[in-house]
């Protein structure tokens, strides 16, 4: 994915000035700013949901896109989502999907109607939606709220099993988690990127 001089901005306050960044394959990258900064803003231009005012943002491949609020409904059952998308995404099934569940122990709330689950438990719904067509590149909002230590920890490596396939990934956060994790790291700030090294959380 190129990004290249992208600007956006809300009447005179403009959130985004100018962006220019690369995500390889193969890299797991992070973005960290304050609430507010744009973070949500950029991954909606990202992810084509938001044109951005001036500039490109330029892929040719398959993405995910993990936003920050959870879109569920609330009276279908985890299963019943994975079908919808498989349907909608053209899978022949829903292998991968199972394969992230298991990563994640989402298994076990396969017949669990999405508005009896807990926070976490529905963003881990969530994060299977966005990976369920095995993307190219995994756009992530505050991917890990609501998470426990331990579905905090698979994560990880899920995202490291993604990266070392050749995926992109992108975490976006307000604080730099297990900032050592990642191979590159950006801070937000002033509707500008500038690169960061152990940013502390």
């Amino acid at each position: 994915m190129e990004v290249r001089d992208v600007w956006h901005a809300y009447g005179h306050r403009e959130v985004l000035r100018g962006l220019d960044f690369d995500l390889r394959p193969g890299v797991l990258a992070g973005i960290v700013g304050e609430n507010g900064a744009g973070k949500s803003t950029l991954l909606k231009i990202l992810s084509g949901e938001l044109r951005p005012q001036r500039g490109t943002v330029c892929h040719g491949c398959r993405f995910g896109y993990c936003p920050q609020d959870v879109v569920l409904n609330d009276v279908l059952t985890v299963g019943q989502h994975l079908e919808f998308f498989r349907v909608a995404r053209g899978l022949p099934d829903l292998r991968h999907a199972r394969e992230v569940m298991e990563a994640l122990r989402l298994t076990e709330y396969a017949d669990e109607r999405a508005g009896l689950l807990s926070g976490g438990t529905r963003q881990k719904l969530n994060l299977t939606l966005a990976l369920m067509h095995d993307p190219q590149v995994l756009l992530l909002d505050e991917p890990y709220q609501g998470f426990d230590w331990d579905t905090y920890q698979r994560f990880w490596d899920l995202a490291a099993r993604l990266r070392g396939a050749g995926r992109s990934v992108l975490v976006v956060s307000h604080l730099a988690y297990d900032a050592e994790r990642l191979d590159e790291l950006w801070r937000l700030q002033g509707g500008v990127l500038h690169p960061a090294t152990g940013v502390p959380a």
